[in-house]
């Protein structure tokens, strides 16, 4: 079972609560969930977005889940983290390549662009493929490194 932060600015409050509650369904910790409470309180993304990767980075074995608007904002931001690999995903293959080939650490997802059903089908699949290793570590560790 997968340990998780997860995160969203105002734009995706409810889609945030939906990822908890699906996550905590399914046996998965939510260690951390940041955000703000009320749509009202408008936030910037990046804030957000760097401490779920804070977090993520210095807790190993943890995985992120960020949620914006579009999740574009999101992921631009996360990606500036050393050893985060976030991705944005709108399908299931999307979301287990990511994982698979990949390793991504950080699902980024768009509460504008996913409905609440399909948001929980791509956390779903990205919390249930592991990384294939292999040929694919060498090509992750060339990404690790080209963010140093």
């Amino acid at each position: 079972m997968a340990r998780l932060h997860i995160g969203s600015d105002h734009a995706a409050i409810e889609l945030r609560h939906e990822l908890v509650a699906a996550a905590l369904a399914a046996g998965h910790t939510v260690v951390s969930e940041l955000g703000p409470g009320d749509p009202g309180d408008s936030i910037d993304y990046p804030d957000i977005a760097a401490q779920v990767c804070e977090r993520v980075h210095s807790d190993p074995g943890t995985l992120g889940v960020l949620v914006c608007g579009t999740g574009q904002g999101m992921a631009m931001a996360a990606n500036k983290h050393a050893g985060i690999r976030a991705a944005v995903v709108l399908d299931c293959f999307s979301a287990r390549m990511a994982r698979e080939h990949n390793d991504a650490n950080v699902l980024c997802l768009g509460a504008r662009v996913v409905g609440p059903g399909l948001a929980r089908l791509l956390l779903q699949t990205f919390l249930s493929t592991q990384f294939a290793g292999g040929r694919h570590a060498r090509r992750v560790a060339k990404i690790d490194a080209s963010g140093s």
